[in-house]
């Protein structure tokens, strides 16, 4: 196992802390996963990409991860809470489809997008409607527990009986009293006891799609209870790493906190994660604002507010040029500027796997170029292990990037740094941005040999001096993407940054 000094900022703590796992090498990691009633969009983007890129970390550091990222096919109601239809019921009915026909179709494109960014499958994906049995069971234990409330068919979480244990809104920071206060013209207008208690099983009605049988009769589960249900069957009921969005901070994982405390008596995970929103144009993305994004929109361009096509790894560089726990704001100017930083990720990358060392006796060490080299190296890992600061660490691979260009050009010799520095830099600008970043080369397969012939027949007409032809073939590479690298001892081709 690599050597590491990882810490992770722990929303329960708020604080920063050393990365311990509870039974090392091994990880267990849970994040919620999407409610597929829907196209993916740029929210359920980012924590794929952010947890992707944990998950990838921490296998390079040498842990063995259990990575369970679930899919919510049933539970999740409109009202976000206990109010409203199931999301995927109304879709199906609007679309005059079974539910899990609509649960179907929106998880195979969700996996198709998150495909096209590079996300690693995770070890396990559960579904909610998978894992009924285990869902009744927690809501017996925790009626068994005396925290929780029967009324006509539906079970209830007691919120306030569970807070003389233990203190709910301790991850969220909200306070008790204050919710209470909040929700009090809600009292007595429906069958919980307080507005602020939580659905564990709710009675269906006759019309509803979505129902199994269970000891309160016909019903479905509460939002939050297929987290606790999933994450303690594979992870165990105490596990390392919880993530998600910031917005599933409140009520979604402080009533799973509450559920695992209830049953389990203990708090699921030891480290919870979240990243932040997103913002277009400095708004909050949002559905009713008009300014809603989805990633097939983006991959082809077809929304008002996008000036042009944005391609899966131009996405996933992009959050990574900010730290998971910032606010990321989409604009055509950003996607544009990340865009050309990909590309010049991309194209050191193609240079880096071309360069091989060479010997040259005559010339001296360069104490300063190995210096900082080795300087940039250690800086792009500590900001990895810095809470995963993808930023920070893409700056300090810039840094090594120049000298592989310098390398390229022959303004540097591999001689200078070293055998030793100079494989420990190529690797590690390969390893990070392939392995760790998770970024590739978008460029078609199809395209590898007809540039070759391009760039074959551009040498030609060059040694012929048929300059027309040189230029030809140099607009019709720029056409495709691509720009010609005419050097003294060779012609190559680059990604037009």
């Amino acid at each position: 196992m690599r050597q590491h000094h990882l810490k992770i900022y722990n929303t329960l703590s708020r604080k920063k802390e050393n990365f311990e796992p509870i039974n090392t090498p091994f990880v267990g990691m849970y994040v919620c996963g999407p409610t597929v009633y829907g196209d993916a969009h740029l929210g359920h983007a980012r924590p794929a990409v952010t947890f992707d890129t944990v998950y990838r970390y921490l296998n390079h550091l040498g842990f063995k991860v259990r990575y369970v990222r679930n899919i919510t096919d049933v539970g999740h109601l409109t009202g976000d809470a206990d109010e409203g239809e199931d999301k995927i019921a109304k879709k199906a009915k609007l679309e005059q489809l079974e539910p899990m026909e609509v649960a179907q179709q929106y998880t195979d494109t969700y996996h198709r997008d998150m495909e096209l960014l590079n996300t690693i499958k995770p070890s396990i994906e559960p579904r909610a409607t998978g894992h009924i049995p285990e869902q009744i069971a927690l809501v017996q234990a925790i009626l068994e527990e005396g925290l929780a409330y029967e009324v006509n068919g539906s079970v209830y979480f007691d919120v306030l009986k569970y807070n003389e244990r233990e203190r709910y809104g301790k991850l969220s920071g909200r306070v008790l009293e204050e919710l209470m206060a909040g929700t009090r013209d809600l009292d007595g207008q429906g069958e919980k006891r307080n507005a602020v208690d939580f659905a564990l099983w709710k009675k269906a009605a006759p019309e509803h799609l979505m129902k199994w049988d269970s000891p309160w009769g016909m019903g479905f589960p509460g939002w939050h209870l297929e987290c606790t249900a999933m994450s303690s069957k594979y992870l165990g009921k105490h596990f390392d790493i919880h993530g998600g969005g910031m917005d599933l901070m409140f009520p979604h994982h402080e009533c799973e906190i509450a559920q695992g405390n209830a049953c389990h008596h203990q708090d699921p995970a030891k480290y919870w994660m979240h990243n932040n929103m997103i913002t277009i144009n400095g708004q909050k993305m949002g559905k009713s604002l008009g300014n809603f994004i989805t990633l097939q929109e983006l991959f082809t361009g077809n929304h008002q507010l996008l000036e042009q096509a944005y391609s899966p790894m131009t996405i996933r560089y992009f959050m990574l040029t900010a730290h998971y726990r910032s606010t990321l704001d989409f604009s055509n100017e950003a996607l544009k500027a990340a865009q050309k930083g990909y590309k010049k990720i991309i194209n050191g990358l193609r240079i880096a796997k071309k360069l091989e060392y060479t010997s040259d006796e005559a010339t001296a060490l360069d104490e300063d170029q190995i210096k900082q080299v080795e300087s940039s190296i250690q800086q792009a890992y500590r900001a990895m292990d810095d809470d995963f600061n993808t930023a920070q660490a893409i700056g300090h691979l810039f840094n090594i990037l120049k000298k592989i260009n310098s390398l390229y050009t022959g303004q540097l010799k591999g001689s200078q740094f070293g055998e030793e520095v100079f494989k420990k830099m190529i690797g590690t600008f390969v390893v990070f941005v392939e392995k760790i970043l998770g970024l590739k080369d978008e460029k078609p397969e199809s395209q590898e040999g007809l540039i070759e012939v391009l760039l074959q027949l551009y040498g030609e007409a060059k040694t012929a001096r048929n300059y027309d032809k040189v230029d030809e073939i140099r607009t019709a590479l720029k056409g495709m993407g691509y720009v010609v690298k005419d050097m003294k001892d060779k012609i190559d081709w680059a990604y037009e940054e």
